[in-house]
C-alpha cells in the first residue's frame, strides 16, 4: 500500500479538520497522501503540495463527479476514503476498470438534522425523521454496501447504522477521530470563562443555553461565555444575549481559524446539542485540560465518561449543571483527568495507525480477491 487519497466536498467542519490533521500526521510517517476537494478553511497550508482543488458542490452535480472520479483515478491510489457524506456518494458512484480497483472507504460523521436522539438510539417517537431524511439515510445505508468500509467514531453510531440502517456489522470498522495536539492547560481557578464552539442551528443546543445561563444564581458576576461559529440561529442567539443577566457578559466571534488558541484561553467548554456523534470539540477541550459541560447524545458519554451529563433539550437540567460547574474549587482536577483520557484515545499517531491497519487489510483482499 503506498497511495491514500482523502475526498472531501465540504471546506469546513468536523470531517475537514479531522481530514487535515489525520493527512498530516500520515505524511510525518512518510506516507504518500493526497487531499482532493475544496480548500479547507482551517489547516490548509498544512497540505500544501498534496492538496488538489474539486468542487462537488450538490448531489445532483454528476459532471463534477465524474471530473472528481477522472482526477483520482490518475493518480492511482491504493485507498480512496470520503470523509463527508456527499464524498460517499461520490466515492460510491466512481468506476474503476481492471482488476486493481483502490480500498473504498467512508468515514460516517453524522446523522441529518432532524434525526432525533430517541429515534437515534431505536426508539420509536411519535414524530420520526422527515420523509426526505429517511431517503437520505436510505441513501447512506446503499452506499454503506457498495464500498468496501465504513469507520464510524463512535460506538453509537455503530449500533445505528447495524440496527436502524441494517448495514452488516462486517463492513463497519470503529476509530476514534483524532485532534491537534495541544498544551494541558486546565483552569488556573474556579471556573468563569465558558466557550460555546459550534455551528449555530437548532441542534447544536445555544439557545438552550443562553437560557440556562439566565436561570437566576447561574452565572457568577464575574463569568463570561464566549460563541465561535456561525449559522441561521446567530441572530436570534444574539438578541437573547441582550437581556439580564447575560447583557455585555456574551461575545459571539463568529467562523474563527484560531479555535485551538481560543480553546486554551476558555476555562471550560459546553456542549448543549440535542444530538451529536463524537463531538471533535470535545475531544479538543479534552486534550486541552479544559472541563466539559455536555448533553448526553451520541458517543459523549463514552468519550467524558457516564456521570454529570445532561438530558438533550433539559434547560433546568442545563442549568443546574453549570451552576455546579461554576461552584467547583478544583476544576484542574477534572480537566487533568480528561486530558490524560484524550491523550489515550484522541492522539493523531494513534488514529494515524489505527486507519493505515484497516487499509491494509483491505488492500490485502483486494489483492486476494480482485474486484
Amino acid at each position: 500500500m503506498n497511495r491514500i487519497a482523502y475526498l472531501l466536498t465540504q471546506d469546513r467542519g468536523g470531517p475537514v479538520d479531522v481530514t487535515v490533521r489525520l493527512a498530516v500526521t500520515l505524511l510525518e510517517g512518510g506516507v504518500d497522501v493526497r487531499v482532493f476537494g475544496p480548500r479547507p478553511a482551517r489547516g490548509a497550508d498544512l497540505l500544501d503540495g498534496v492538496h488538489e482543488q474539486l468542487l462537488v458542490a450538490s448531489k445532483q452535480n454528476l459532471f463534477a463527479a465524474r471530473q472528481a472520479g477522472t482526477t483520482i483515478r490518475e493518480w492511482r491510489p491504493d485507498v480512496v476514503h470520503a470523509q463527508d457524506r456527499r464524498a460517499g456518494l461520490v466515492l460510491a458512484g466512481l468506476r474503476f476498470p481492471g482488476a486493481g480497483r483502490p480500498a473504498l472507504v467512508q468515514t460516517y460523521h453524522g446523522v441529518p438534522d432532524d434525526v432525533t436522539e430517541p429515534w437515534f438510539r431505536g426508539g420509536t417517537p411519535a414524530t420520526g425523521p422527515s420523509a426526505y431524511t429517511r431517503a437520505v439515510l436510505a441513501g447512506d445505508a446503499t452506499v454503506a454496501r457498495i464500498l468496501d468500509r465504513t469507520v464510524v467514531p463512535a460506538e453509537a453510531m455503530d449500533r445505528f447504522l447495524r440496527r436502524r440502517l441494517r448495514v452488516p456489522a462486517d463492513r463497519l470498522t470503529r476509530i476514534d477521530n483524532c485532534v491537534e495536539p495541544a498544551a494541558e492547560l486546565p483552569p488556573r481557578g474556579p471556573v468563569r470563562h465558558l466557550i460555546f464552539i459550534g455551528v449555530l442551528v437548532e441542534r447544536k443546543g445555544i439557545l438552550d443555553l443562553l437560557a440556562a445561563l439566565s436561570y437566576p444564581g447561574v452565572l457568577p458576576p464575574d463569568a463570561t461565555l464566549t460563541v465561535v461559529g456561525d449559522g441561521p440561529q446567530r441572530a436570534m442567539a444574539e438578541r437573547a444575549a441582550q437581556a439580564v443577566p447575560l447583557k455585555g457578559r456574551v461575545s459571539f466571534l463568529g467562523f474563527r481559524q484560531d479555535v485551538p488558541a481560543l480553546m486554551a484561553a476558555a476555562d471550560a467548554l459546553v456542549v448543549p446539542s440535542t444530538m451529536e456523534q463524537q463531538p471533535l470539540v470535545v475531544a479538543e477541550a479534552m486534550t486541552a485540560g479544559k472541563p466539559v459541560v455536555a448533553t448526553d447524545t451520541g458517543g459523549v458519554a463514552d468519550m467524558l465518561g457516564p456521570t454529570g451529563l445532561v438530558p438533550p433539550g433539559d434547560v433546568p437540567a442545563l442549568a443546574g449543571r453549570l451552576r455546579t460547574l461554576f461552584a467547583d474549587p478544583d476544576p484542574a482536577r477534572t480537566g487533568a483527568l480528561l486530558a490524560a483520557r484524550a491523550r489515550q484515545r484522541f492522539a493523531p499517531e494513534l488514529c494515524a495507525r489505527r486507519h493505515l491497519d484497516l487499509y491494509a487489510t483491505l488492500t490485502s483482499r483486494r489483492r486476494v480477491t480482485p474486484a
